[in-house]
């Protein structure tokens, strides 16, 4: 007997609007123009297709090369956070598959989006190949982008041991760093600002984001 039955096709539209509704209001995603941005922007694009089906879970999702697209909720809270304005220059490190460009497109003023991955770069371009605000560009992440400062906003999409002198720099004065921050294997996202010469960033919450390689401290060795 032959099974004559199939899968219906995910609902990702209804994946979406349950990932706003459960993970991201209940949560301090508050910013009215970062939730319109992820109820528009379809996650499942900018994931393997072999992954689209968890897109919308909330944790990361693994791509092929050890690399992850972070959490939806990491994503809206640093965005919320990052006070987003329509005239923003923003700097986006370790830009993946382009999820967050796209997302930033919609908001502000440009975007130039920093991907050291050959492949993952790729994807970014076929993804975000619509959008005239996005500069994709391929380099080594801590560097960022000097050519392109200063700066309104920097975010660096992942977790990094420290922020280089060589990112900071690249702010504008008052201008904004969102990141997450490895503490003893504990991820927290935390932001801070460029007060001339001055800058710290301060955790503001504990959530999953992943590391970033490249930004981790070389190892010290004892005798």
């Amino acid at each position: 007997m032959t099974d004559t039955h199939t899968l219906a096709p995910p609902d990702f539209a209804a994946a979406r609007r349950h990932m706003i509704e459960s993970q991201l209001r209940p949560t301090d995603v508050s910013d009215p123009v970062v939730i319109a941005a992820m109820a528009v922007t379809p996650r499942e694009n900018f994931v393997p297709a072999s992954q689209r089906a968890i897109a919308y879970i909330d944790r990361s999702v693994p791509f092929a090369n050890g690399r992850v697209l972070n959490p939806a909720l990491s994503t809206g809270l640093m965005l919320t956070r990052a006070e987003l304005s329509s005239g923003d220059k923003v700097l986006l490190i370790g830009a993946g598959t382009g999820y967050a460009a796209a997302l930033l497109a919609g908001i502000v003023a440009h975007v130039v989006a920093v991907e050291d991955d050959r492949a993952l770069v790729e994807q970014a371009q076929a993804n975000l190949a619509g959008l005239a605000n996005v500069t994709i560009v391929e380099s080594a992440l801590v560097q960022g982008h000097a050519a392109g400062a200063p700066y309104d906003l920097i975010i660096i999409d992942g977790a990094v041991d420290q922020v280089p002198d060589e990112i900071v720099a690249q702010l504008a004065d008052g201008g904004r760093l969102l990141t997450g921050l490895n503490d003893a294997g504990v991820s927290r996202l935390a932001a801070g600002r460029r007060q001339g010469q001055a800058f710290a960033v301060v955790p503001f919450a504990d959530t999953d984001i992943a590391p970033l390689a490249a930004f981790a401290r070389p190892k010290s060795y004892s005798f």
